[in-house]
């Protein structure tokens, strides 16, 4: 057995309780685990200071002295706190200790030579260490110590005493009986480390202290990358921060480049295995719509778009694309072109929305679109039941729908077509990859796939959570339409806001104010939008307003949505309910209460509901005057662009890729150890062109100049990587 695969209980200093706190708080169950749990900080040990050198604002430095006496003051019933005075020589500083004050007089010696290593902070007017690390200064070799690792742990962990210094000395026991790793990557990927290092324009990868501030180092220039055994032992023991970067530049790299081949290769099977229907020609259907019932001229853009994807269907091979474009770009327009082209064809078209809301939206809007074209469209959903929804199901078999709109009822076994050949995915990240894969099980060959996204993912993030489809983007929006001006309004100043409103609806304006119920069972939320409510009646009583919130009936919903729709109400107060679903080119004003507890992309989406006529619209942040520097941020993003792409560039940033919306709907497993898909942009591209030339050369791979790399991937795929969910 590798001994990378022993259970961690059998490594000296864990046994079985320890093994099962490691497990149940970080998931490690082996030695490879431990290995793989990267330090997320350093802090540099090479340096000595001077007691008289030391502020109280410095990171975490080390002094070399001795305790001259200790002082042990009570906190109350059998608590106290231990206080040792320290001296180099050149001053005086304390050691204190809340917890463990007895431990520390028991071994701690006066007048012993000690190296102190902690955070100084300033107490009564002296330097103070509190909870410091000792060691006997006679046992430690200075200049071997570099940089010193930070792991995080959680507080159940330190409680028990498995903290960052306790991960350290495991990982250092692990290392020392570890036999030399074999290599990973083909000597050809290890030569050109100094071609990947010279690319990186931005690299930065770490801060050898914890003060955010702090400059970071610079990309270092490498020959080649490290291998593989000294990547693993200096990542976690590093002498200096050049060692360091080429570690972490060789890991990193290795982590996504082996997500990219399977990826890859994943999207290289599904093209040689899958024949699409070859839809040859555009016909009468298109030709009719595009001259008589075009609502308005195409953007650049959607024509951009409409050729890629009419390439793809007359290519022989299945599509697989991504439509990415913000709201009211014309993503909607372009699916239906599109399914035309299918109907010209002689196939049936499917176009599946997250919700019914949504579902029936999309109807209308393609009924409209089309007017009296002899298409028969027709709706399936979990409310189409009885005499009518036979009637779908009869029509999809016999051929006479062309196309079907529907939610998840779409996917049921009891649905079947005639002639399937194209499927639109609306909002995929609502949608498994299960989900997906049914709608190909409805037709002889897989059909077309288009996948449609309001949610701007950034290019890095597309290439690992939807790196298996070909990326088309409508980045202009159709004319006519104002960008939406977004402004920051405290919540003292709700006067001078209720004014402005007023004025807008005078002008025959509509008007959305949301109130943040992020989880529909927030009854505090709840209770505030209630009484929010009834505050804005007070407020607006020449008006009537509209209240929709995700736990009224759904009828009861409907019925409030279709009279701020039809324009009966003026004011629209609802919860992130409308983020989707809800299209009111009369509605110019979106007020967003505690916009400070929304995510970027949510902000954007919200935002999005208004600017869909010819008005200028607005967007107002409303949110208390007290605000967290990542707040505030979010807010001054919102308020400087309408670029879906750049908010979710700064979403990603901000937040990370597991916390953005979407992601963890998908499935989408980031068991990434140690790469950071919002920093580490530059080598994700990197790690992509080297798969990419891999599989050009050994599609079926099977190659053995590659074998080295199948072999690693075929291991790979037994861990708890959720590789289906990343492709």
């Amino acid at each position: 057995m590798d001994i990378l695969d022993q259970d961690i209980k059998y490594l000296p200093g864990v046994g079985p309780n320890r093994k099962k706190m490691l497990s149940n708080e970080l998931g490690i169950e082996s030695y490879g685990d431990l290995l793989e749990y990267y330090p997320y900080k350093y802090v540099d040990r090479s340096k000595v200071y001077t007691i008289h050198e030391l502020t109280g604002d410095m990171p975490f430095v080390q002094v070399v002295g001795h305790i001259l006496s200790f002082e042990t003051f009570a906190m109350g019933p059998r608590k106290e706190r231990v206080v040792a005075h320290f001296t180099d020589g050149s001053g005086i500083c304390d050691l204190t200790w809340f917890n463990g004050g007895k431990y520390a007089k028991q071994n701690y010696k006066i007048g012993v030579e000690y190296l102190v290593f902690g955070k100084p902070t300033v107490f009564n007017n002296r330097i103070n260490f509190t909870h410091p690390d000792l060691d006997d200064a006679s046992k430690v070799d200075l200049t071997s110590m570099g940089l010193q690792p930070y792991y995080n742990t959680t507080e159940k962990m330190k409680k028990s005493g498995l903290n960052s210094r306790a991960i350290e000395r495991l990982t250092k026991t692990l290392i020392e009986k570890l036999p030399p790793q074999p290599e990973t990557l083909p000597p050809f990927i290890l030569s050109n480390g100094d071609d990947f290092s010279n690319g990186l324009q931005d690299f930065r990868t770490f801060s050898i202290d914890e003060d955010k501030n702090s400059p970071v180092s610079p990309v270092v220039r490498c020959q080649r990358f490290m291998s593989r055994d000294e990547a693993l032992r200096t990542v976690h023991y590093p002498q200096n921060a050049k060692d360091l970067e080429r570690a972490r530049l060789r890991l990193k790299f290795e982590e996504l480049f082996f997500i990219q081949l399977n990826i890859l290769r994943y999207a290289s099977d599904q093209r040689r295995k899958f024949r699409g229907y070859i839809f040859s020609q555009v016909g009468e259907v298109f030709n009719t719509f595009y001259s008589k019932y075009l609502p308005f001229p195409l953007t650049g853009a959607q024509k951009r778009v409409i050729k890629e994807i009419r390439k793809d269907m007359g290519s022989g091979r299945q599509m697989n694309r991504l439509l990415q474009g913000d709201v009211g770009s014309g993503k909607t327009l372009v699916a239906l072109m599109s399914m035309l082209i299918a109907i010209d064809n002689g196939y049936q078209a499917c176009i599946m929305a997250p919700t019914e809301i949504l579902a029936e939206q999309h109807l209308q809007t393609i009924m409209g679109f089309l007017k009296d074209m002899d298409l028969r469209v027709a709706l399936l959903t979990g409310i189409v039941k009885g005499k009518r929804r036979d009637e779908v199901l009869e029509g999809l078999m016999d051929g006479t729908i062309n196309i079907l709109v529907g939610t998840h009822a779409v996917i049921e076994d009891t649905v079947q077509f005639a002639r399937l050949g194209f499927v639109v995915v609306d909002e995929q990240h609502r949608f498994g990859v299960a989900q997906r894969a049914k709608l190909w099980n409805k037709s002889t060959n897989p059909p077309h796939v288009l996948v449609m996204t309001a949610t701007p993912i950034p290019r890095t993030l597309a290439m690992t959570l939807y790196g298996d489809l070909d990326v088309s983007v409508i980045d202009e929006l159709p004319p006519g339409r104002k960008p939406v001006r977004t402004t920051h309004v405290f919540d003292s100043r709700m006067t001078s806001l209720y004014d402005g409103i007023r004025n807008q609806i005078h002008e025959g304006r509509q008007v959305y104010i949301v109130f943040p119920l992020i989880e529909e069972s927030a009854k505090s939320d709840l209770k505030n939008l209630e009484d929010g409510f009834e505050v804005l009646k007070e407020a607006f009583p020449e008006f009537r307003l509209s209240k929709v919130h995700g736990r009224m009936k759904p009828k009861d919903k409907e019925e409030e949505m279709q009279r701020f729709v039809s324009g009966e109400t003026q004011i629209l107060v609802a919860t992130t309910v409308i983020e989707v679903g809800v299209n009111v080119p009369n509605a110019s004003v979106m007020v967003i209460l505690e916009a400070q507890r929304f995510g970027l992309a949510q902000l954007h989406q919200l935002r999005g509901r208004v600017g869909r006529g010819a008005d200028q619209s607005y967007c107002i942040l409303v949110t208390p005057l007290k605000l967290s520097e990542d707040t505030r941020k979010r807010i001054d993003i919102m308020c400087d662009t309408n670029d879906g792409f750049r908010i979710a560039e700064a979403d990603l940033k901000l937040r990370g890729p597991g916390d953005l919306e979407g992601t963890q709907q998908s499935g989408m497993a980031f068991d990434l150890k140690i790469a950071d898909i919002a920093r580490d942009g530059q080598i994700v591209q990197m790690a992509r062109d080297e798969a990419q030339k891999i599989i050009d050369e050994d599609p079926e791979c099977k190659s053995d100049k590659f074998s080295m790399l199948w072999n690693r991937l075929r291991q790979l795929r037994k861990t708890n990587i959720n590789w289906s969910a990343i492709s």
